[in-house]
C-alpha cells in the first residue's frame, strides 16, 4: 500500500449520495479488509463490481471502499450502473416499467461497456467516462472524462452488476446481501420524494421481481469472491468468502 493519498473520482450524475460517515468501528474494519484483499490482486487496473438488492447499501459501501482504497494510495474512481440507462425520452419504445420490462430494458450494457468498462480494462486508455445518461436530469455526461492511472481502481454499484453483457470484466465481486422486505422498506423510504405514495409500489413490484429474474436467470451469488450481510449497517459481517 501506498504512503500518500490518492484521489477518489465521482461521476457528475446529480443521481448521488455522499459518503456516509463511519457507522462503527466493526463496519470500518470490515471496509479496510476488503480493501485489503482487492489491492492485494495486483498494481494494475483493477475493476470491482458490487451488487445486491435495491436498497442494500451498495453506493454507501462503494463509496466507503473508494475512500479506503485511496487512502492507501491508489487512485479511485466510483460509478454507478444507474448511469447507463437507456434515457427515459426513448422509453415508449419498450416496458421499463414492470418487473420484467425493468430488467431487460432499462440499463444501456452497450454505453457502460463503450465508455467505462473497456477503458478501463484497457492498459492503452487513458481516460473514461463516470456517467452515460443522469437518471434525473437526463443529460448527456458521456464526453466528459475523467483521467486513467495505470493502478486506478475502478468501483461500480449497481442491481445487475454480474449480468453475462458485463460480467467478464469484474477483477473482485462483491454481494450485499439484505432480506428482501428490508429492500423494499429501505428503497422505500429513500424515493419517498419522487416516488411518493408509488414509491413501495415501485419498489415490490418492479425492483423486486425484477431481481428475482435477475437471481432465477443468472444465479450470481457462487461467482462471487466475498458476500457480506449488510442489514445493520453498524455491524455487516462476512457470510461467505470465495
Amino acid at each position: 500500500m501506498g504512503s500518500h493519498r490518492a484521489a477518489v473520482h465521482h461521476s457528475p450524475s446529480t443521481w448521488q449520495q455522499s459518503c456516509p460517515s463511519p457507522a462503527s468501528p466493526e463496519r470500518s474494519a470490515l471496509v479496510a479488509e476488503v480493501a485489503k484483499r482487492i489491492l492485494a490482486l495486483g498494481e494494475g487496473r483493477l475493476l470491482v463490481g458490487i451488487d445486491g438488492l435495491t436498497a442494500a447499501g451498495k453506493t454507501s459501501f462503494g463509496h466507503e471502499l473508494a475512500e479506503t482504497v485511496a487512502a492507501a494510495g491508489r487512485p479511485a474512481l466510483r460509478a454507478t450502473l444507474d448511469d447507463f440507462k437507456n434515457p427515459w425520452k426513448d422509453r415508449h419504445l419498450y416496458d421499463r416499467e414492470s418487473g420484467e420490462g425493468y430488467y431487460r430494458n432499462a440499463y444501456d450494457y452497450d454505453a457502460a461497456r463503450r465508455l467505462l468498462l473497456d477503458p478501463c480494462r484497457s492498459p492503452e486508455a487513458t481516460s473514461c467516462a463516470l456517467c452515460s445518461i443522469d437518471p434525473l436530469t437526463q443529460l448527456d455526461h458521456s464526453a466528459e472524462r475523467t483521467p486513467l492511472a495505470p493502478g486506478s481502481v475502478l468501483i461500480v454499484d449497481g442491481v445487475f452488476a454480474f449480468r453475462p453483457q458485463i460480467d467478464a470484466y469484474w477483477d473482485y465481486r462483491v454481494w450485499l446481501q439484505v432480506d428482501p422486505e428490508l429492500s423494499v422498506r429501505r428503497g422505500a423510504e429513500r424515493d419517498q420524494d419522487w416516488a411518493g405514495s408509488e414509491a413501495e409500489s415501485i419498489h415490490r413490484n418492479r425492483y423486486l421481481v425484477a431481481e428475482r429474474i435477475y437471481l432465477d436467470e443468472v444465479d450470481p451469488l457462487p461467482r462471487m469472491d466475498l458476500v457480506i450481510d449488510n442489514s445493520a449497517f453498524e455491524a455487516p459481517y462476512v457470510v461467505a468468502s470465495g
